[in-house]
Parts: C-alpha cells; structure tokens; sequence
C-alpha cells in the first residue's frame, strides 16, 4: 500500500506541485512588485512594533502571539529531518530548490493570510474564525470545495509525522517503552490544544524564540570550524540543482526531476506553503489591518527557511553524512556529535521541543476545521480521531507518515492554490497602513 502511495506522491509533486509553486508564485511576484523583497524591512519594522505592543482588544490574540504560533507550525522537526531527506534522495542541489521554493512561496503564504484575515468571523470565544473553508466560500457557490479543504486540512492536523519521529528519537535515546513515550507525549498534546490557540500560542512563544537561538549558533560552530569547504560546497548545491546528482558513497544518484520536486516538496512541507494552515492561525490576531499580520509571513519563511533548514542542510552536506545510510532522525545529530558532546540526549530534547509545538499547533488548527464542518459534534470527534491516527502512526515507519502527510499536502496546495488565484486581485501589499484601535503602544 505504501509503495502505491509513494508513486502516488512522487507524481503529484513532479507534475503538479512542483508547476503550481513555480506558476503561481511568479505569477504572485509580478503582481505584487515583488513585495516580499521590496517590503522586507518595513516586515522587519512591524515585528518590532508589534514586539513593543501590549493588547487592550477584547477580541482575538496579540498579533505575535499568532505568529509564534504559526511560526510554531513551520519550525518544527521538518526543518531539522523532514529537510535533510530531500538532500539524501535529491542530492545537494535540493537545497537551492527550497531556497526558491522560499522565495516565490512566500507569496501564497501573504496571500493566504491576508485573506484569512479579510474572511474570518468572530467566534463565541472572544476570537475569530478563519481558514481556506472560509476562503474559498468567495470562491465557489457550493460548499463542497469549502468543505473538502476543511476536511483535508482535518487529516492534515494530525501530524503523525514529527509524532513519529518525537516518540521514536525519545525511545531509541532514552530507552524508555514506545507505547509509554506515545501516552505521555499525547497526553501533553491534548493539555496544549484544548487551551485553543491563545495557550498553543503561549508555549510557542515560549520555547521556539531559545530554539532558534541555540541551533543556528551551534550550526555556525560547526560551519565556522569547516569555513574552508563553503565555497566548494555552495557551488556543488548550484551545479546539482541544474544536473541531478552522480550516486557517490551511500548516495544512489538522482534526476534533475528528482532533485527539484524533492526541494519543493520538502520546502513546502517545512514552510507550510499553500496548505491554509497559516490562514487558520494568523486569523485569530486582535489586528484590524491585513497586510500587516501577512507581512509577518517574510519574517517567518526567513527564519524558517534561510535560516533553520539552510543551517540544517549546510551541516550534513559539510560533515559527508547526507552519503550515509543513516535513518534521516539521526542525520543533523550526527553532524553536531562530531563537535558537541551529549548529542544523543540533546537531541531527542530538541526533537521533542519542536515536534511538540508543531504537533500542538496543527492539531488545534485541525479542531477548528472539524468544527467548521459539524459545529455541534466536530471537536470531540477530532479529539477521537487524532489520538487514534497518532498512536497508530507512531508504530509505523516515519517515512511512512511523511508520504500520507505529502499527499494530504499535495491536494490541499492544488485546491489553496486555484482559490488563491481567483482572488489575487482582492489583496493589497500597503505594509505602511496605521494599526487602528486593537493594540496600543
């Protein structure tokens, strides 16, 4: 079944997702005026206003409140492993893939939020309802595509995938039983999401913020320690992503196809492009001004793609392992191994931290999906569902729940993408408008 789901999801990627990204994030450049180069550092300039805000709106969360969150969703295992298996089965050149994956990406990502924030609905909670369901109903008359997004978006919440991988690094590290590992770390998740958003948020900006900090400092260590084999390095990643790569060690070689469509569909899982998740998120903001919350999307891509993955890339292509049959949890932590002593208790606290705020977020935009489809049954129903959908993965390979997890990705790109596109011209990029009435300095 596996292999028919692989084949599955290698050709959606090489011949749907991987036109849509180029097409439609182009095609989003152009008409912004390449916004998200132009506008960078009035984005820059938000975050730091919205850093020096306290909330006085009675409705919704603080704007960076929902960027954590978010960011929470983007930051997570897929930068450390999720990234690293695109550069072992598509070689070096994977990477500049990502890079443009980041760059056009980011594009549909404002989009996404603007319009997430221009279509939400305050909920009975104090916040706000949003999503791709809400976006696409501007879209179609009928509620079925609404509706399949939704649904969708259910599946994709569950992130069996970095529960895998947390509940596997904990076991194999630790020793500990994986059944009991998988209880504990469920049970921590079911704590975080029934909080909704505000409390995902909380732990988010908690524990991502020292994350980030304390990785991209240790991968400049061991970067600054091989500075010598950069230049030779960065040319083979440019070459690669134009030719494929030759099989060499552990390698078996790859087609340009491949080393493309590996590099955007593991960008896009690792920045979340097109999949509404972040629509779903940034909608809970107290702002009233769209392009302002939207324009946190360049911060976030930055940090997670230029940042995050490119240091998470960098350090196994510098140490050779990416050539080596190692399982792709223990790729970065064999880099660092060779510089950092612990690595083997470090890590699983890394991949725990990550996973947990990621599989936190994404389950609690998951809830508000399933509550969009049955407002009355929806939640405890989801509750169901993920625990079981969770706990059954975590037995799986993790490669296993990555293809599922690809798959949902690919179909919810193509439908985000089509009502991205029919709305386009709904969205403004004036990043200089004055916040209103929800935040004061």
């Amino acid at each position: 079944m596996f292999e028919i789901l692989e084949f599955i999801d290698n050709h959606l990627w090489q011949f749907v997702g991987f036109p849509l990204i180029i097409v439609l994030g182009l095609h989003l450049t152009y008409l912004s005026r390449a916004v998200q180069i132009r506008k960078f550092p009035n984005a820059i300039r938000t975050f730091v206003q919205f850093l020096r805000t306290k909330e006085t709106c009675e409705r919704g969360i603080h704007p960076l409140k929902a960027f954590f969150a978010g960011i929470g969703g983007c930051v997570g295992i897929g930068n450390i492993v999720g990234i690293c298996t695109a550069v072992q089965m598509g070689g070096p050149g994977a990477l500049l893939w990502v890079w443009i994956t980041a760059i056009l990406g980011v594009m549909m990502k404002y989009n996404e939020i603007f319009l997430g924030l221009a279509t939400r609905i305050p909920n009975q909670c104090g916040g706000y309802n949003g999503g791709p369901m809400y976006i696409l109903q501007r879209v179609f008359k009928k509620p079925l595509f609404p509706s399949l997004a939704a649904f969708l978006l259910c599946i994709y919440g569950v992130e069996i995938y970095q529960f895998s991988i947390v509940t596997h690094s904990i076991s194999l590290n630790s020793g500990i039983d994986h059944t009991l590992v998988a209880f504990i770390v469920m049970g921590l998740v079911i704590f975080a999401v029934s909080g909704g958003v505000k409390r995902v948020g909380d732990v988010c900006s908690a524990f991502i913020p020292l994350f980030i900090i304390l990785y991209l400092s240790m991968g400049a260590w061991v970067l600054f320690q091989n500075f010598e084999q950069i230049p030779t390095l960065i040319s083979t990643v440019f070459v690669s992503a134009f030719t494929g790569h030759a099989a060499v060690g552990g390698f078996v070689g790859s087609t340009l196809l491949m080393t493309i469509s590996q590099g955007i569909r593991r960008g896009c899982y690792a920045a979340d492009v097109g999949i509404g998740y972040a629509a779903v998120i940034h909608s809970e903001s107290s702002t009233t001004i769209p392009e302002k919350q939207a324009s946190l999307s360049f911060v976030e891509l930055f940090l997670d793609i230029f940042g995050v993955c490119t240091m998470s890339v960098l350090m196994v292509l510098v140490s050779g392992v990416w050539t080596e049959s190692l399982h792709e949890a223990l790729a970065v932590q064999t880099s660092l191994a060779a510089y950092f002593p612990y690595m083997h208790f470090f890590m699983p606290l890394f991949l725990f931290l990550l996973g947990y705020t990621t599989v936190i977020a994404y389950f609690c935009a998951g809830m508000k999906c399933a509550h969009f489809l049955s407002p009355r049954f929806g939640k405890k129903l989801y509750y169901t569902f993920g625990v079981l959908f969770l706990f059954i993965f975590t037995f799986h390979e993790s490669h296993q729940a990555l293809t599922v997890m690809s798959i949902v990705q690919a179909l919810l790109l193509v439908l985000n993408g089509y009502g991205l596109f029919r709305l386009r011209h709904d969205v403004t990029y004036d990043l200089g408008k004055k916040e209103e009435l929800a935040l004061t300095t």
